[in-house]
């Protein structure tokens, strides 16, 4: 990881408070420690109709009955409020924290929940295509996340962001090079296979981040900022 955002100084204005972006990681972190609970008392296996399982998805794949949850549809939006462990989920919902206001300010509370959904979903659908016969359960809310990332370097390219670069440089970079550089690793990484190693559904990324900077593009052209003369 390249930079690690901390802080963005690009304040809302539409939106007194983001109280969406909150929820959603409220919601997140309910369902984490659910997991928990669920793994402890012996239940852990029953959650896997709620992980995204590109074979069933795409495949002919079928779970006992006891472990389809939802549906293989409902499971692109459940996956993405299930996460593998604390960092997982930590570094989620902090790119949450510092990205999701400014696009909820953007769009509005009800656009931005249909957005971060859309997004999740869309990743998902790209990972699964790419890997259509995996039994591996994807989980985590990367995909919508990175849909708002796709947004927010349309929108705001030159905000500027406070990082830790390599992990332990605090240093403040404009939104198109942090942004950039995650695009950037995880094209690399799907490309080369170097997704497999790492054990990171980077088609997930992209996919969001695709259907983001897209949607943003068919909502709010009028605002993109990124190929603009400052």
């Amino acid at each position: 990881m390249p930079f690690l955002p901390l802080y963005d100084s690009n304040p809302r204005v539409n939106v007194k408070l983001h109280y969406v972006t909150i929820s959603l990681i409220a919601v997140n972190l309910f369902f984490f420690i659910e997991t928990i609970s669920s793994v402890r008392i012996g239940f852990g296996e029953t959650l896997i109709g709620y992980t995204l399982l590109p074979a069933r998805l795409f495949g002919d794949l079928n779970l006992p009955l006891e472990a389809q949850g939802f549906g293989v549809v409902f499971s692109l939006i459940s996956y993405q409020f299930l996460h593998g462990g604390w960092e997982h989920l930590i570094f989620n919902m902090l790119f949450l924290w510092v990205f999701g206001d400014n696009i909820e300010d953007k769009l509005g509370h009800k656009k931005f929940i249909a957005y971060y959904l859309m997004c999740g979903i869309a990743g998902g659908v790209l990972h699964s295509l790419v890997n259509t016969t995996s039994l591996n359960p994807t989980i985590g809310a990367s995909g919508a996340i990175a849909g708002i990332l796709g947004g927010y370097i349309l929108l705001y390219p030159r905000a500027r962001l406070l990082v830790l670069a390599f992990g332990f440089i605090p240093v403040r970079l404009p939104a198109l090079l942090v942004i950039g550089a995650f695009f950037a690793q995880d094209l690399i990484w799907g490309i080369t296979g170097t997704d497999a190693i790492q054990g990171v559904a980077v088609w997930a990324h992209i996919g969001g981040f695709i259907c983001g900077a897209t949607l943003i593009f068919l909502l709010d052209r009028k605002s993109i900022a990124l190929f603009k003369k400052v």
